[in-house]
């Protein structure tokens, strides 16, 4: 039975406002919840790319050792790669929207700064990090995902470099069913409407935004930045979880994931 304040989902437009109130309300009413499910598939100081728990220690996607660098984190969570990094020498920053997720960051232990702030305003000088990165965190949520990355250039020292994951674009053209029946195409996947889950007055309570991967790699050109690779990380053996729609039986088969490595020269 579905009742009546429970949200409804839909495919409409959403803008940058609507997106991110939306975004900042779900994270706060859920990250408890959220933690407590995938807290230990993330762990306390570990840097997960994904649900295929492709781990940063293994695939050097940084392409340096952050030790004496300044990192910024976008979408940090309880900002478990931030303090992977902090481990290794780095001086990160880690930057949420949710103040329950930096909470979280707190209880589990965060001696380096938080920022409560939106990822299209961030609130740097130009040129302060050699770093940034961001694993599932802000770009899949955000309507105008040119102005984050312009943000993150802006921040950025030349030479540094961007790295971020999201859902891989192909799996928006299936449903998101970790068993068999999300191993069939429903939906266009040329279809860019983003994902809306509203109340009964028709107020937004979660918004995802899709862009193909050759927009994705659009946005990253005209950000100003030089796309240096594009990792899909296959289903390991050894992860049997499901994680929402992702599972062993579809990492198998369809990319989940997709890694953009940039450079700003």
């Amino acid at each position: 039975m579905i009742h009546d304040d429970e949200p409804q989902a839909t495919r409409r437009q959403a803008g940058a406002g609507e997106s991110s109130r939306a975004s900042r309300g779900w994270w706060d009413r859920n990250a408890d919840e959220y933690q407590t499910e995938h807290g230990a598939f993330l762990g306390d100081d570990r840097f997960i790319w994904g649900p295929e728990g492709l781990d940063e220690a293994e695939a050097g996607l940084l392409g340096r050792s952050p030790e004496g660098l300044d990192v910024l984190e976008i979408g940090a969570g309880a900002a478990q790669c931030a303090r992977w990094l902090k481990a290794r020498g780095a001086r990160p920053v880690a930057l949420d929207l949710s103040h329950r997720q930096l909470q979280h960051a707190l209880r589990i232990g965060a001696d380096f700064p938080l920022v409560e702030a939106d990822a299209g305003a961030l609130p740097f000088a130009d040129g302060s990090f050699d770093l940034a990165c961001s694993a599932y965190g802000a770009l899949p949520f955000v309507a105008d995902p040119v102005r984050v990355m312009r943000e993150v250039h802006r921040v950025l020292r030349p030479g540094g470099r961007w790295v971020f994951s999201v859902t891989h674009p192909i799996r928006w053209a299936f449903p998101d069913e970790p068993g068999p029946e999300g191993l069939s195409v429903a939906a266009s996947y040329f279809d860019r409407t983003p994902y809306v889950e509203q109340d009964e007055t028709g107020r937004a309570v979660y918004v995802e935004h899709h862009r193909t991967l050759g927009d994705r790699v659009r946005e990253v050109a005209a950000a100003g930045f030089r796309l240096v690779d594009l990792v899909e990380p296959e289903w390991p053996e050894w992860n049997t979880q499901e994680w929402g729609g992702w599972s062993p039986l579809r990492g198998h088969l369809i990319p989940g994931t997709a890694i953009f490595v940039c450079d700003r020269d």
